[in-house]
């Protein structure tokens, strides 16, 4: 108190010296004018002369030019007089408009530098920098002086706050005066008196306790009152600034230690109420935001601070402060018919959220979970209101009108999800993220396009977090597919499928990450789509059959049942996508289905010896086998896509998989159709190895034989002679010691009329295999 009351005294001291010194100085100036204006008197005196030639030279063709005037008035003349002004007058416009152009285009004031604006630095420093080192000196010099007076007890408590409210009401005073010439210094010194008054009668209450606690409320708010007069007669923003923030912190300024949550939120509401008022008449931004956020961090406080008593009072506060903050922020613009711009729409988006955030929280605390959606779809139909009510202003502005309903159908597609599941932060997110890439496009505002990339991001984020506390738990039972893991994937898939086609279809978006990385964005929404569908199959099995392994063979099911319709997705929308990415999918697919082969015997080893589950779930491997053979059949006919070499190498490997493929699921079908019993699994692996296999490895051999004859396919008929000539190495190095008797008659039997049939073969269709052509399979 001490301290302040110092400054203000040599703050006017120091105002009216400044204003002695200008005072002077003016007065030099005039007094050389008026020596000027002297001397320009006394020159015209001194030459009379050339005053008597100019009447003389006047008079001589005044006569000449009267009877020059009577002359035309016979000749018929005024149809001329009429088209020489007829043919000046067009021309008039013409010329003018090309002058205004050139003088509006030059704007050169805001490049200028520090020296350019002041090329004479000694001149700047003695009347500048000189003149505030000075007053910094003084003001010390005379603050540990008026320091040492109190501290020597010469002026009371009571003088101290009187000094005070007269200090700041002197700086209001002078501010006042000089309010016209010097606007920014009458602001500054505005400010400063109004926080002298805040302080000085804070100090009263808690220092000197000399006012009581409703008495000084009462004082603060009318300072308050006060300070945003001054700010709507000055018409400055900056004023009101300082009023909010001395509004703002008044409540605190009297507290005792006593929380009275009600009355600070009755009181937040009557200072914003005023807010509105002065937005109606004043677009005044950087008050609306500052309101805003010392407002937000002000209830954030109380919110986190309420008892379980008082949660419903915190609801309905702040419901209305919602309500108040979103009129604030568009009723200036809208009476006034002018355009919103990207800080309009970030605080509307912002006080939403923050709403629908606030308003799920105190439900939870609650526990009015139930309400949920109701609260969601009650915020959708406030959007729709004022979506409807500023439709009905012709000048309202159209970006504001696809905003609110932007946020409309966020709020009205978000109700059913979140009062399925409580996920609601992702499913806001993901929507948040549709509507914001929407807005983008609609308005090209790229803090929109920004905001949209990082809410995706976060919902991304988001997205696997609830994953892990969905599927993480092993054992932990959830309900199957109706439940908040798996609809929350399905959802955030969609959203992120929809911004796919957004940033596919939209032209003015060009730069933005989504448009320029298209396809990742498609492969973010299949990645999406096939961990929400995996993780739900494994944890359903693995909770409802642990530690069978029947989760894996539901997974392998899965796994070529998606790739199928995803393919069939992409023809039926006739997507345009990379066939090479198609067929390095499949590939995967099928090496993913190979690598999980053992835990299939696994499974059917358990499911044959030790019956852990029904034999009727085996079924699902079946099921994936015929996907995966389909699979397989459209990988085969993507390889008309590679070059000669290429298509080679992938024609073995294909090949090579087809006859690995058929081999396992082959024997696993022997296991189920001769199991006998315990014991016989071994048996009956080790018969098919040595007979079947050689069967079937023949029968493979003459398939593609067929193929490559067929085809004119060299390299098929080659792979062809190469598995018959494995099959028979096999035969007779390894089959033939232990083989039964029947056995070798069926594998000799078969394996001899199938070369036979190829030599016949050969020797019909001598001409093919002269040729040498790509590889053509249909």
């Amino acid at each position: 108190m001490e301290i302040l009351t110092i400054v203000l005294l040599v703050l006017i001291i120091v105002i009216l010296l400044n204003g002695n010194f200008k005072t002077g100085d003016r007065i030099g100036q005039l007094e050389s004018r008026i020596n000027a204006l002297h001397q320009l008197l006394k020159q015209f005196q001194e030459l009379p002369k050339p005053e008597r030639h100019k009447p003389a030279t006047v008079t001589h063709p005044a006569p000449a030019e009267k009877p020059a005037v009577e002359k035309p008035p016979v000749i018929v003349r005024e149809p001329e007089v009429v088209a020489f002004k007829e043919m000046i007058e067009p021309p008039a416009p013409v010329k003018a408009v090309p002058e205004r152009v050139p003088v509006r285009v030059s704007a050169p004031e805001p490049k200028l530098s520090f020296f350019e604006k002041h090329p004479d630095l000694e001149k700047f420093i003695g009347e500048n920098l000189v003149n505030k080192i000075g007053i910094a000196i003084l003001v010390l010099a005379i603050g540990y002086f008026v320091k040492y007076a109190i501290d020597k007890d010469w002026v009371s408590e009571a003088g101290r706050v009187a000094t005070g409210i007269a200090c700041g009401g002197i700086l209001i005073g002078i501010a006042h005066r000089m309010r016209n010439s010097y606007k920014a210094f009458s602001s500054v010194l505005v400010g400063g008196g109004l926080a002298v008054f805040y302080f000085t009668i804070t100090l009263a209450f808690h220092e000197f306790h000399l006012f009581t606690q409703v008495t000084t409320f009462v004082i603060l708010i009318g300072i308050t009152a006060f300070a945003v007069a001054l700010a709507l007669l000055y018409d400055k923003q900056e004023i009101a600034v300082i009023a909010l923030l001395g509004g703002l912190a008044s409540p605190f300024m009297v507290s005792t230690g006593k929380a009275d949550y009600n009355a600070l939120c009755v009181y937040l509401v009557l200072l914003n109420t005023g807010l509105l008022v002065i937005s109606i008449y004043k677009s005044w931004r950087i008050l609306n935001a500052s309101a805003f956020a010392l407002t937000v961090i002000v209830f954030a406080g109380v919110v986190c601070s309420l008892e379980i008593s008082t949660y419903k009072t915190g609801f309905i506060y702040a419901g209305v402060l919602y309500l108040l903050y979103t009129v604030i922020n568009i009723a200036h613009a809208v009476k006034e018919g002018k355009k919103f711009i990207a800080s309009d729409f970030s605080i509307l988006l912002i006080n939403t959220g923050l709403y629908f955030s606030a308003g799920l929280y105190l439900l939870n605390r609650m526990e009015a979970t139930a309400f949920r959606g109701m609260f969601t779809a009650s915020l959708g139909a406030v959007n729709l209101v004022l979506t409807w009510l500023l439709f009905r202003s012709p000048k309202t502005d159209r970006n504001i009108l696809f905003l609110f309903i932007g946020i409309t159908l966020s709020f009205i597609s978000l109700t059913a999800p979140i009062q399925l599941s409580g996920h609601y932060i992702t499913l806001f997110w993901a929507t948040e993220t549709v509507l914001l890439y929407w807005l983008f496009q609609k308005l090209s505002i790229k803090l929109l396009g920004t905001s949209a990339l990082l809410v995706w991001l976060a919902m991304v984020v988001s997205l696997v977090m609830d994953w892990l506390n969905v599927y993480g738990t092993a054992g932990a039972p959830v309900a199957v597919i109706a439940n908040k893991g798996f609809i929350t994937s399905l959802f955030a898939g969609s959203c992120t499928a929809v911004l796919a086609r957004l940033a596919k279809n939209g032209e003015s978006d060009r730069l933005h990450f989504f448009k320029m990385n298209l396809p990742v964005l498609r492969i973010a929404t299949v990645l999406v789509f096939f961990i929400g569908g995996a993780a739900e199959v494994n944890h359903q099995f693995t909770s409802h059959f642990p530690g069978t392994g029947l989760n894996l063979i539901y997974l392998m099911l899965y796994l070529p049942l998606f790739v199928c319709g995803l393919q069939l997705v992409i023809r039926m929308l006739k997507m345009e996508v990379d066939q090479m990415i198609i067929f390095f999918v499949l590939a995967g697919c099928i090496l993913v289905y190979f690598a999980f082969i053992p835990s299939f015997f696994d499974a059917q080893y358990e499911t044959l010896e030790h019956h852990g589950y029904p034999y009727a779930h085996f079924n699902a491997h079946w099921a994936a086998a015929i996907f995966l053979g389909i699979v397989i059949r459209d990988m085969a006919r993507m390889l008309k896509l590679f070059n000669p070499n290429a298509r080679n190498t992938f024609t073995w490997l294909l090949s090579m998989a087809v006859v690995a493929f058929l081999s396992v699921e082959i024997n696993m079908a022997a296991n189920s159709l001769f199991y006998s019993g315990a014991g016989s699994l071994a048996r009956i692996g080790d018969v098919y190895t040595r007979t079947g296999l050689p069967i079937l490895w023949g029968l493979l051999s003459f398939a593609l034989m067929w193929m490559g004859m067929r085809a004119k396919a060299r390299n098929l008929r080659i792979i062809s002679l190469t598995l018959f000539t494995i099959t028979l190495v096999k035969l007779f190095t390894y089959d033939i010691i232990h083989i039964p008797a029947a056995g070798k008659i069926a594998a000799f039997f078969c394996l001899g009329i199938l070369l036979l049939i190829i030599s016949f073969m050969y020797q019909k269709v001598k001409k093919i295999i002269a040729e040498d052509e790509p590889l053509k399979i249909d």
